[in-house]
């Protein structure tokens, strides 16, 4: 009988002011009276994030977890975690983009996976004002969609039909979670180590930009065909 081994990654989150990190000790926020002043010059203040900032690490691989919710974003990061044949490191955030604050000490993000809730209007308006805070250079394969909830039938085809646009568009690759069950997150977690290992360069010959023409969203033009259904 084999022993499981351990997690090798770690789980950090981003709030609007400090990041917390998984043991519980935070990243020093800024008082009040600096906050209201970061306030006034957020938009100045916070570069987008860029994906080649940082050198990447040795056998190790960062993903960035955006879902204004923060339904499943969680329970899909300790799945990921338990990977061991190489570090998984998650960063958690609601939104884009991340405190300026921490951004030295930020490591190089290999992959952004944006969690879409289909029930949700806000959750999509949120993904598509932070998809605007990236780096254009992450639209070669190191961004991700992911959508839950697509068989509710409190989602609206309209909606659904709005991410495949914005997925399609720019160029991005788009999975489908069933985030209510065990085997649903383990099937997620491992369509999103797969992608993730090519994003961060672990996989040989084979590169993000490849990847993503073979994942990416429904072409536009199919979109825009009546639906059926």
């Amino acid at each position: 009988m084999t022993s499981r081994l351990p997690p090798r990654g770690n789980v950090t989150t981003s709030y609007a002011h400090s990041e917390k990190k998984r043991d519980g000790s935070t990243v020093p926020a800024t008082s009040p009276s600096v906050r209201a002043r970061v306030r006034g010059a957020e938009r100045s203040s916070m570069a987008p994030l860029r994906p080649l900032s940082r050198l990447p690490g040795l056998n190790s691989a960062n993903v960035l977890l955006v879902e204004s919710e923060e339904q499943f974003q969680q329970r899909l990061a300790d799945r990921l975690v338990e990977e061991t044949t190489f570090t998984v490191n998650v960063r958690l955030a609601k939104s884009l983009p991340l405190p300026v604050e921490n951004e030295e000490s930020r490591p190089r993000i290999d992959l952004v996976v944006f969690i879409i809730n289909l029930t949700s209007e806000l959750s999509l308006q949120s993904a598509e004002a932070s998809v605007k805070c990236l780096d254009h250079r992450y639209f070669l394969g190191k961004v991700s969609f992911m959508v839950t909830n697509a068989r509710n039938v409190a989602a609206p085809g309209e909606r659904l039909d709005a991410v495949r646009k914005l997925a399609a568009s720019l160029h991005c690759a788009l999975l489908f979670a069933e985030d209510q069950t065990p085997d649903g997150v383990t099937n997620a977690t491992e369509r999103l180590l797969t992608i993730l290992k090519v994003a961060a360069g672990l996989v040989p010959m084979t590169t993000a930009l490849y990847l993503s023409n073979l994942t990416r969203g429904t072409a536009l033009r199919d979109i825009d065909q009546p639906s059926f259904d």
